[in-house]
């Protein structure tokens, strides 16, 4: 059984994952959506990978380097040891160039001894569709298609090309680097060149995680997250990315696997909110430089993802060739979602720019251009909430009247009434109040369920739905609300499962899920602490931190049971769930008499 026990590395270009012994088993080129070049993860002896194997190995273990994206993976042999520091290139260059080349670089850094290794580099283009052909030529070694689409790598290093090429023996006396490029290189690369990247890529990083606002709590884990985040976030778009994979499945042996390496408006926008609150304002300003390119006419509508360059159709296919995760089927690129309907990213987005409007000051161009996407998601929002969609869990068969989507429908009008008083434009705030108003009786009389005393999943029905877990966040409802405590313990009782939540737990278009949606029960926490439960929120969110992998990263699921992740990772939805759940956890304590009372209602 795998287990997804693997670092991320990246530079805002594209990332690679890197297994706990250091293979690196997933791996796009030049950019995150780009054809793989290792892609062992989905297909272990077609998709290609990159591994570093050992003689006599004794030991091996896996860290970040200190607030960084820097990944050492450290070799303890009978003869020696070394570690490896896996990073890809990322900092300011020539007094304020962005430096972030698509290149890997594992640099190989002695330690004791004369340990005896060998390079088993085998990168397969293309997502592996043709076999891919390796030659040494001046200074490199390259890899390169032979049929179908054309594409090459090359591989600089001063270890033997000839030896890594015919997969030899060597013995390690001193550092050394490898340097995998998609492009190929005009000057010299050696071990002075790549150490100097390393440091200066150090100190890009550091440097980030340095502007993180301080909580008493859960620092350490904040700053992982929000590095994982700033990762999955494409530089020269300001696109940020759901996850870095494609089709990890949510369940073993099923179908629900997706290519989530794209930009979720709903997702990013959530991302970049909660990014925004800890001090990074720059992925603010590029999202909604993102968004405003997206929509350069008034009359087109927004969708709800698009490719991380603003690429409007993503066509999904199968990749039949390859054998999927563990043998899970099919492998898909390309996300048929696009072009569904779901009414709730117009709230998640306009609470982005109600944010960006209340923290920072900008000038008239940006004020005007963001004023024109209110006025327009307004219109969007009044002609379309009274009508079905296909809610934030993207069911594929038919619309439904979700609560979630009526909230965010009402949280879009509130945030924009907001946007309005901000700008001093109260002719059109009076008008949009009278609207935000229509929208909150519709859902405070049709999405409660008397059966089941409590909000629920959509209109006329007695179905829970974590996302509803929500409404509280958003300023719909307030935690002291008799009918938001219900909903909390009713969402509670229907959808966890040891220790664990469903999204849900009726059935979709492909039957009845089986697996946990780690997000969801970051949201349950967050809603416990709120109500009262502070001391099972904070056991509840101890216990869920247990659960990432070695490096403190988080999967989209988990298996009820065996609390195994799936899904697709690095998963951006969890990792901003995990931020918000340590900083309500990071509030006052409750007293004795409040959590006794909390505790029995």
């Amino acid at each position: 059984m795998k287990n997804l026990d693997y670092g991320m590395i990246g530079n805002c270009q594209s990332a690679a994952l890197v297994s706990k012994t250091g293979s690196i088993d997933w791996c796009c080129l030049p950019r995150f959506d780009s054809p793989s070049v290792f892609g062992a993860l989905l297909d272990d002896k077609k998709g290609g990978s990159w591994q570093i194997e050992v003689e006599d190995l004794l030991s091996v273990t896996q860290k970040y380097d200190y607030h960084t994206c820097i990944l050492i993976t450290a070799f303890k042999t009978k003869t020696g040891k070394f570690e490896l520091h896996d990073f890809m290139p990322r900092y300011d260059y020539n007094g304020g160039s962005d430096y972030l080349p698509p290149d890997l670089i594992r640099y190989v850094k002695h330690l004791k001894g004369e340990p005896v290794f060998r390079v088993l580099f085998n990168p397969q283009l293309e997502y592996a569709e043709h076999s891919t052909a390796q030659k040494i030529e001046k200074g490199f070694l390259k890899a390169y298609t032979t049929e179908g689409e054309y594409d090459s790598v090359y591989l600089y290093s001063n270890l033997s090309l000839e030896k890594i090429h015919q997969k030899e023996w060597m013995t390690l006396q001193s550092d050394a680097f490898m340097l995998m490029s998609y492009n190929q290189k005009l000057l010299e690369q050696d071990v002075r060149r790549a150490y100097l990247k390393l440091q200066r890529t150090r100190v890009y990083w550091l440097n980030f995680a340095a502007e993180n606002t301080d909580f008493k709590l859960y620092s350490e884990e904040i700053v992982r997250s929000a590095l994982t985040l700033k990762m999955l976030s494409y530089h020269k778009s300001g696109a940020v990315l759901a996850a870095l994979t494609t089709s990890l499945p949510e369940t073993i042996g099923e179908v629900r696997n997706w290519d989530y390496r794209f930009c979720w408006i709903r997702d990013a926008s959530m991302v970049v909110k909660i990014m925004s609150r800890l001090g990074h304002n720059v992925i603010t300003l590029d999202y909604l430089k993102f968004i405003i390119a997206l929509l350069p006419d008034k009359g087109q509508k927004m969708q709800i993802m698009y490719g991380i360059d603003g690429e409007k159709n993503l066509i999904e296919r199968e990749l039949n060739h390859l054998a999927g995760y563990e043998g899970s089927k099919p492998v898909r690129i390309g996300n048929a979602a696009y072009e569904q309907k779901q009414n709730d990213i117009y709230g998640i987005l306009m609470d982005v720019i109600l944010q960006f409007f209340q923290l920072y000051s900008t000038g008239v161009v940006l004020s005007e251009e963001l004023w024109t996407i209110v006025r327009g998601i307004v219109e969007v929002v009044r002609e379309n909430w009274q009508l079905p969609d296909k809610g934030i869990w993207e069911i594929r068969s038919e619309g439904r009247h979700f609560t979630f989507s009526k909230v965010l429908c009402w949280t879009a009008i509130d945030r924009a009434v907001k946007v309005a008083k901000i700008l001093k434009q109260d002719d059109y705030a009076e008008k949009w109040l009278v609207l935000a108003d229509e929208i909150k009786q519709d859902i405070y009389t049709n999405a409660w369920s008397e059966k089941s005393q409590a909000y629920a999943q959509s209109y006329g029905s007695d179905d829970m739905d974590a996302s509803v877990l929500l409404m509280e966040e958003y300023g719909f409802i307030s935690a002291k609300d008799e009918r938001y405590k219900k909903t909390v313990l009713e969402i509670q009782r229907q959808l966890e499962r040891d220790g664990l939540l469903y999204r849900y737990n009726n059935h979709d278009d492909f039957g009845k899920p089986n697996s946990a949606f780690t997000i969801c029960t970051f949201w349950l926490t967050n809603a416990l602490y709120k109500i009262g439960k502070k001391k099972e929120a904070r056991a509840k969110f101890n216990e869920l931190l247990s659960y990432s992998n070695h490096l403190g990263l988080f999967s989209e699921d988990l298996d009820f049971k065996t609390k195994r992740m799936l899904g697709n990772f690095p998963q951006a939805y969890s990792h901003l769930a995990l931020i918000e759940c340590a900083i309500t956890l990071s509030g006052e304590e409750l007293s004795d008499e409040e959590e006794f009372l909390a505790q029995i209602m």
